[in-house]
């Protein structure tokens, strides 16, 4: 039996039984172990869609899957039958001028696991089994265990949007936003050797995760006189919440000529910002999305470091889907939930 977890529309939520995959000529199927539910994931479940893009038929949500190997379709190859497997969420066309340019990352016509971006939808990987393209498949690194491994593709995220900023060893690093995608973008500068990160969120509790995954100092977003505010303006500021307000604090806190990366993605539509502040400051703005090779460096540097286990504040089992993205959704008590299914 498959079960998955399907997204019917705004707050249709339900665990069904699927038809057993057959991987196609060029596809591996997998069996799933743990999949991340991601703040994508939420919006689907609370909104009916993420952004601009609206749900308009049921969809396998999740796009943060392990799991291991089981067959291979015809002319199909990678790792070998029966080896742990994170599965790389994005199929680019290889094509665009973008792939071409070696940004595949924003391909205009590229594949996304449990995206409603285009239609038909593609189905996600929050299932006991899927099949996907074999390319898309990283055999784990030895000694890596996949309850951690399911963290790689949102610290891809991170360490693209670290990389968008540039150089920030040796720099100060603030970072708007302390929930999941915000803490692992702290652990991703403290790795690129950052010699400060500042952190700021609303909750007490995220700020605890924020420490854990590295941050030197942690601020109330909401507290003008929070002693632990940069004194001086920061070299680079990473906006990881997602909301208006998280930008202006980026650009009011930057140092001039200093970097503003927006990693969070906005609510649709027009979002108000200070964009004297950019002009007469000559702050630079730049956007970050998912990424590309950094899937890899993820891997790797979670087999490193064991200490990202502390930002994984829950695992459910999949029958349990809604209760775990109840958890997810309340930040005072979460970080990264998973779904548990063996």
């Amino acid at each position: 039996m498959v079960l998955g977890c399907v997204i019917h529309g705004q707050g249709d939520l339900r665990v069904e039984e699927l038809p057993e995959p057959e991987p196609a000529p060029g596809q591996a199927l997998v069996a799933i172990r743990y999949g991340g539910i991601c703040g994508s994931d939420l919006h689907y479940h609370r909104h009916g869609g993420v952004g601009d893009f609206r749900l308009r038929e049921p969809m396998v949500l999740g796009h943060e899957v392990v799991g291991t190997v089981v067959a291979y379709g015809e002319g199909a190859t990678g790792p070998a039958v029966g080896t742990p497997v994170a599965v790389h969420p994005a199929t680019p066309c290889e094509v665009c001028p973008e792939c071409a340019d070696g940004r595949a990352n924003v391909c205009r016509d590229t594949r996304y696991l449990g995206s409603a971006a285009r239609f038909p939808h593609v189905q996600g990987g929050f299932a006991s089994r899927i099949a996907v393209p074999a390319a898309q498949l990283r055999a784990l690194p030895d000694g890596l265990d996949p309850r951690r491994a399911a963290l790689a593709e949102p610290l891809a995220v991170a360490l693209h949007a670290v990389r968008r900023a540039g150089a920030v060893k040796g720099r100060h690093v603030l970072v708007t936003g302390a929930g999941p995608i915000g803490c692992l973008t702290i652990a991703a500068a403290r790795a690129a050797g950052a010699a400060t990160i500042t952190a700021t969120d609303l909750l007490p509790r995220a700020l605890e995760f924020a420490a854990a995954a590295g941050a030197t100092s942690c601020v109330r977003a909401d507290d003008p006189d929070d002693p632990h505010w940069p004194s001086e303006g920061v070299d680079v500021a990473i906006e990881a919440s997602g909301v208006a307000a998280g930008l202006d604090t980026c650009l009011r806190r930057v140092r001039r000529g200093g970097v503003v990366v927006q990693l969070g993605m906005l609510p649709p539509g027009q979002s108000p910002f200070a964009g004297n502040v950019l002009v007469s400051r000559e702050i630079e703005l730049r956007g970050a999305l998912r990424f590309h090779t950094e899937f890899d460096d993820a891997l790797r540097l979670l087999a490193a470091e064991p200490s990202f286990d502390a930002l994984i504040s829950g695992v459910r089992p999949v029958g349990a889907a809604a209760e775990a993205f109840a958890l997810a959704a309340d930040r005072s008590q979460s970080c990264k939930v998973l779904l548990d299914f063996a």
